[in-house]
């Protein structure tokens, strides 16, 4: 237990949300580089069409020892159900900044939910890369808003792929490992589910006590 992290990406409509879930996958090695396209938790064709997430895609990552579980979540207002139901299955959140955009109205409505449900916050910014970044000016918006010191704020391209791997260090670091409560009662929450044309429907559950036996 002590060696997984579950953890999502909260993030304005077009932060760069699955561009960066993208590199994440292949820097874990998940995904390799030549099998690689762009927005792979999107796998709806909708989605890829408008450029936005409707459907989170939960993926499971290796990095080291440590197994990361990463709930992908929509950043339209219009799926604010799904983002809620993510938040209270995991125990962090990468909190992601548009570095030519700064924090949006959406940004402030996530990370409300975020901070209700008692999770980690590590601040990113994105898009460092853009000739159109404001880098210092948002990461000083994510002073104010999080009361953090500057060093806290992680600057990211997931185009590129600069400072991911220092991203995926600061999962391990900071976001806890979830807790057994070491009780018999059976406790879970449903977060999401899928069709499969051979397996039927596929159920994602997070488990918070008890345990679960194969029938």
């Amino acid at each position: 237990m002590d060696k997984i992290r579950n953890f999502s990406i909260i993030a304005h409509i077009d932060h760069g949300k699955s561009t960066l879930a993208d590199r994440m996958l292949e820097l874990t090695g998940t995904i390799e580089k030549r099998h690689m396209r762009d927005q792979v938790l999107d796998s709806m064709d909708l989605e890829r069409e408008r450029g936005i997430t409707i459907k989170m895609q939960p993926v499971r990552m290796r990095y080291g020892e440590y197994i990361f579980n990463l709930i992908d979540t929509p950043g339209h207002i219009d799926f604010s159900y799904e983002v809620s139901r993510a938040l209270r299955a995991v125990e962090g959140s990468i909190l992601l900044v548009d570095a030519t955009q700064g924090v949006q109205a959406q940004t402030l409505t996530t990370l409300n939910q975020a901070r209700e449900a008692g999770l980690t916050i590590i601040p990113v910014v994105s898009k460092i890369d853009s000739p159109l970044a404001r880098t210092d000016e948002v990461s000083d918006e994510l002073v104010q808003l999080l009361s953090v010191g500057k060093e806290d704020i992680l600057l990211v391209s997931g185009k590129t792929g600069v400072g991911v791997q220092a991203l995926l260090d600061a999962i391990v670091e900071r976001i806890s490992p979830p807790t057994n409560p070491n009780i018999d009662v059976f406790r879970s929450l449903i977060f999401d589910f899928k069709y499969s044309n051979h397996r039927g429907v596929i159920v994602f559950i997070r488990v918070f006590s008890g345990k679960i036996k194969k029938g």
